[in-house]
């Protein structure tokens, strides 16, 4: 039994008590710090694009400085995803039992989350491929495969972003 009353029919025509499920105070405020990601990560897409094309031009200490730029961006990126939960659960009181927002906020989050920190632990492995030239202008597609997947993580961010901060 979910609740008093709860009937298992679809489509749901009864809603719950509300005092039942307390929700979070507020919601978050798309403005700051999911603004502030949402730079960070695109930033890192520039930075990571300008690495591949040093890369391709075989300028290896512009390869290198890019590169190591992309991963300090995903790590302060990772930090204020941090920042932004604790703050969330403290003053928000927002947790996975806040209701639909809550839960969905989480999820999402905290799955694209953990994509950022494979994505940042794949581009650190390329630097230190990178530092041991491991990577030609002509021959680089796990460098590649990596870019994509990292671009492919800074589009969901957007989505996220829009669709979960904002509307």
């Amino acid at each position: 039994m979910l609740w008093q009353g709860f009937e298992a029919t679809w489509p749901l025509l009864t809603t719950p008590d509300p005092k039942q499920f307390q929700g979070p105070d507020a919601i978050i405020d798309p403005w700051h710090l999911p603004l502030l990601n949402t730079v960070l990560l695109i930033s890192s897409s520039v930075t990571l694009t300008l690495a591949h094309h040093a890369l391709k031009e075989n300028r290896r200490r512009a390869l290198e400085a890019w590169l190591g730029l992309t991963i300090v961006l995903a790590v302060v990126f990772l930090y204020f995803q941090a920042v932004e939960y604790h703050e969330a659960y403290t003053e928000l009181g927002l947790t996975l039992q806040a209701g639909i927002y809550g839960a969905t906020f989480f999820m999402l989050t905290g799955f694209h989350g953990f994509h950022v920190m494979l994505g940042t632990t794949m581009l650190f492995v390329m630097l230190l491929r990178c530092f041991d030239g491991a990577f030609s202008k002509d021959n680089h597609f796990a460098f590649e495969a990596v870019a994509w997947y990292w671009h492919f993580v800074d589009v969901v961010w957007v989505g996220l972003f829009i669709f979960v901060y904002i509307l």
